[in-house]
């Protein structure tokens, strides 16, 4: 995620409710390696956005917040990362919400951020394959889809290990 040329970049999340934050983030902490746990439960927007241009994604990041409201995010399901699971959501308005913030930040963008966006909260990483799958399994197993929303969005710093928070922008009532 460190470039040499940009030794603190940025990383925009969605905020998320407190029950569903509270939800993933207990997961997290339960199945996440805890020498790898280094950050709450989040959805990522982008993984590395300039952090010498602070300033002007502050000034984007406080508009498109007060021109939106909450987010409805519908959590569908789970997914496999191979060496971890991850809840997959879907809303067309966040979509579009990154569509918007893409096309702004578009010359800024890496390969990570430029791909598909698949809007996930990833609950285990970095362990076994085999400790992966039964974590999916026991998960899929009692899984029900349910609401979530996202309430604004979080601006991080990343400084080799855990994330430094740079702000956050709340979305209009």
């Amino acid at each position: 995620m460190r470039r040499d040329d940009d030794p603190d970049p940025l990383i925009l999340t969605l905020a998320l409710d407190a029950n569903a934050f509270q939800t993933f983030d207990e997961l997290r902490r339960a199945h996440f390696p805890p020498e790898r746990n280094f950050i709450p439960a989040h959805l990522t927007l982008f993984h590395h956005l300039p952090g010498a241009e602070l300033p002007g994604v502050v000034a984007v990041l406080r508009r498109v917040a007060g021109e939106h409201g909450p987010i409805p995010l519908a959590v569908t399901g789970l997914r496999s990362l191979g060496r971890g699971v991850a809840f997959t959501l879907e809303s067309p308005a966040l979509a579009a919400l990154r569509r918007d913030l893409a096309s702004q930040w578009a010359p800024w963008l890496g390969a990570q951020d430029r791909q598909g966006f698949r809007p996930h909260v990833t609950v285990q990483n970095k362990v076994s394959g085999a400790q992966a799958s039964a974590l999916l399994a026991r998960l899929q197993a009692g899984f029900s889809p349910f609401a979530a929303t996202g309430t604004g969005l979080l601006l991080w710093h990343y400084r080799g290990g855990p994330w430094e928070r740079a702000g956050f922008f709340p979305f209009a009532a």
